[in-house]
């Protein structure tokens, strides 16, 4: 694969964002491939580098087993072309599951869920932003009924967007809050809907049985539309996430993922072994807090920027 990287718009962004990851893997790679040898030493340091950026045990072993055989079949010692080899085999793996979204796509319904303080409502609303600007009539949901933070939050993006925001009050029934949400959207005429749910903890059985609840609900109104499930996770918090996949997926049945805070992590690895390990695609990736920082996720981009100039 070609790994040149351009410079302008958001490849920027997201180059910029992969940053602390990228010194992470690649500086060390780097220096590694100076030492001119590539034998056993070279590779277990490599290992080691891999699972520093949260990578993972399994997912770096598959990684160095492709590398190793790529290394011996075609006799490969150049820094560049270990490099872009590597690259490759990383790309592989992104290519193998893919997300199929599109947030310029019509009459969908989005459920978006994960753990406490993953930045759901944000993403909830920068996807709205990015329909509203598509032209899309999008109508927001505020079934994160536990916080009344949480609430007014929705609410003022939906101010600052120009969007419409349905909302009960603090403690109401949520699966209440995102069936009156697609009444509203059926009697408006909304082409999108986007649920934004409570931060439940994955180790909290009642709160993922509450969840559940909200997805019979909103699988019952959809009326035409196709239903998306995306879990937010936090690029922070690193192998943790793939457990938080597994739970979540089983509850709601996630079907792509947003991963978020990439720019405030060196543990972006982890994003290749969400999809290696989990089977989980990537829909979307945030790199910051600005309103263009959420965009869908490119395997070729996000390689590029991790591995590129």
């Amino acid at each position: 694969m070609n790994i040149a990287s351009p410079s302008t718009g958001w490849f920027a962004r997201l180059r910029d964002g992969l940053r602390r990851t990228k010194e992470g893997i690649l500086r060390p790679f780097e220096e590694l491939l100076r030492r001119g040898k590539v034998d056993e030493e070279f590779f277990a340091e490599l290992e080691a580098v891999l699972l520093q950026a949260d990578v993972g045990p399994a997912t770096t072993e598959k990684l160095l087993g492709r590398l190793k055989e790529r290394v011996a079949r075609e006799r490969l010692v150049e820094a560049e072309v270990l490099k872009e080899a590597l690259a490759t085999e990383v790309l592989a793996l992104f290519s193998s599951c893919r997300a199929d979204l599109d947030l310029s796509a019509r009459g969908v319904v989005y459920l978006v869920v994960g753990v406490n303080g993953v930045g759901k409502t944000t993403t909830a609303a920068k996807m709205a932003a990015h329909m509203r600007k598509e032209g899309i009539g999008v109508l927001l949901v505020a079934a994160d009924t536990f916080r009344a933070a949480a609430i007014e939050q929705l609410e003022t993006w939906g101010a600052r967007l120009g969007v419409e925001v349905i909302r009960h009050g603090p403690g109401a029934d949520p699966a209440a809050v995102a069936f009156d949400g697609l009444a509203a959207a059926r009697a408006r005429g909304y082409e999108n809907v986007i649920v934004d749910t409570a931060g439940r903890l994955h180790t909290k059985a009642n709160l993922l049985e509450e969840l559940r609840k909200v997805r019979r609900v909103v699988e019952a109104g959809l009326d035409g539309r196709r239903l998306c499930s995306l879990l937010v996770l936090d690029a922070t918090t690193g192998q943790n996430a793939l457990h938080q996949a597994q739970v979540f997926r089983e509850v709601v049945g996630t079907g792509a993922a947003v991963l978020t805070k990439l720019d405030g992590t060196a543990k972006g690895g982890v994003a290749i072994a969400l999809v290696d390990r989990i089977g989980l695609p990537i829909a979307l990736v945030g790199v910051g807090e600005g309103i263009e920082d959420l965009r869908e996720f490119v395997p070729e981009e996000f390689v590029a920027a991790l591995f590129g100039a």
